[in-house]
């Protein structure tokens, strides 16, 4: 018997590659479109700005620094960091621009005649004492070795040396605008890292979930149902919990192993030694040996800033992935019915091939969308948990923190409005630059929303 001809009005499964490929949703429109939104302009423009002052600034304001006064001591001076240096000189001092001016001296008189306890009486302190350290530093002495000769400093000079905060200075001295723009590259950080880890978790369990569908799906988003019934700050604080139990059980763990075994070598060297070479100071200066070869058994204070920091973006992005899994898996279920899907499907095309050449590329537009509005729930997260004070640990500023800090010093004898206004404003700013940028974006990869 014959094999029947193959009908020539059917085409053979690999000539429907092309015309499946022109069959797919059309490519991502270009990121041009954002700039016809003009909220979506102001937001890029902000959050240039405020991206370049604070993460562009962290070199200078993480970087450690010898206090004034102190660098004839050289390698025995202490360093600090930038954004925790204080000056007992200069507590709670508003913006500088604020300042009244303070007068020179009447007549003869080597000070300005100023009422004690007065702004200008503290500022002239301030300025006299930053003359004396800058002049120490200036002769290579140290500011107790100058101030035991009891030098003379001028108007002129006093003036010359009074430093500026133009955003004020914090209860401990330190400058809020360099406080504030290492907050915001903490916050910032925070939040880009956290959206990230849910933009990911997110769309992987969304897109799983809605490919997959039947009982599988029904499952896995009952899971994000109860999920999401659990207050965040609940989860965010057993896991912080959970955490900081685990390092104090690991660091007393890892204090006596290293207690043990440090005795054991001073011991041993102790035998090894002979009686006669014995001194007072052999033991101590064995104990420094041994502290040096097994440590302390403690974390140091990074490690742990770091710890906490990574703690902190992890539970917020752990519990920020669900209205993102949501989405995804709405469109994908949306893309599973489209026919380019069906003849992919038809002509033999691995589920692995179908999800990265036909579903994903049509996912980018909501992900970059969704992921552009996760970020500032995410900052705004942790400047709430660190307004709580289960955030970011000291010294380690963020805006949440920083407004936490400000709101204890409002009173209504001495308000120190400034500790409270700078942080919150820069946090308004950024969540609305961030939001203006979603929307932006939104009106610019929806087909529906964008302008005929």
């Amino acid at each position: 018997m014959a094999t029947p001809a193959s009908s020539p009005s059917g085409p053979r499964p690999r000539d429907l590659a092309p015309t499946l490929d022109r069959a797919r949703s059309p490519s991502l429109p270009g990121l041009g479109l954002l700039f016809r939104s003009i909220p979506g302009v102001i937001g890029l423009c902000m959050l240039a700005i405020i991206g370049l002052l604070c993460l562009g600034s962290l070199p200078w304001t993480v970087s450690a620094v010898v206090p004034p006064g102190l660098k004839a001591a050289g390698d025995a001076a202490p360093r600090v960091v930038w954004f925790d240096l204080q000056n007992r000189q200069a507590l709670r001092l508003p913006p500088s621009w604020t300042w009244p001016d303070i007068p020179p001296p009447a007549g003869d008189a080597a000070e300005p005649v100023l009422t004690p306890g007065s702004l200008q009486a503290r500022l002239w302190s301030l300025a006299v004492d930053s003359a004396l350290r800058q002049r120490a530093d200036e002769t290579g002495v140290t500011i107790d070795a100058l101030l035991a000769t009891k030098p003379a400093v001028t108007y002129e000079q006093a003036m010359a040396a009074l430093p500026t905060y133009l955003l004020g200075t914090d209860v401990l001295g330190r400058d809020v605008m360099v406080r504030c723009l290492v907050g915001g590259g903490i916050s910032m950080g925070i939040g880009l890292a956290a959206a990230t880890i849910a933009v990911l978790l997110g769309t992987l369990y969304g897109a799983l979930a809605g490919y997959l569908g039947g009982r599988i799906d029904g499952i896995m988003m009952r899971i994000v149902d109860v999920l999401y019934g659990l207050p965040y700050i609940l989860l965010v604080v057993l896991l912080a919990v959970s955490v900081d139990g685990t390092l104090d059980a690991w660091q007393q763990s890892r204090a006596r192993e290293t207690k043990t075994q440090s005795v054991a070598f001073i011991d041993a060297e102790l035998a090894r030694t002979p009686e006669a070479q014995r001194t007072p100071d052999t033991r101590a200066r064995l104990e420094v040996e041994a502290r040096e070869r097994f440590g302390v058994g403690e974390l140091s204070q990074a490690q742990r800033l770091s710890i906490n920091v990574v703690t902190l973006l992890v539970a917020i992005g752990g519990v920020s992935w669900l209205t993102m899994a949501r989405v995804i898996r709405g469109q994908v279920l949306s893309l599973k019915a489209q026919p380019f899907v069906e003849a992919a499907r038809a002509i033999g095309v691995s589920p692995t091939g179908i999800f990265t050449r036909h579903l994903l590329p049509n996912l980018v537009g909501p992900i970059i969308v969704y992921a552009t509005l996760t970020v500032p729930q995410a900052i705004l997260q942790e400047s709430f948990l660190s307004f709580l004070g289960i955030g970011v640990d000291d010294p380690l500023p963020s805006w949440g923190k920083l407004a936490a800090d400000g709101l204890g010093e409002l009173n209504l004898v001495n308000s120190q409005w400034w500790l409270l206004l700078w942080p919150c404003v820069l946090l308004g700013l950024a969540l609305l630059s961030l939001n203006f940028v979603g929307e932006g974006l939104r009106e610019a990869l929806d087909p529906r929303r964008r302008p005929r």
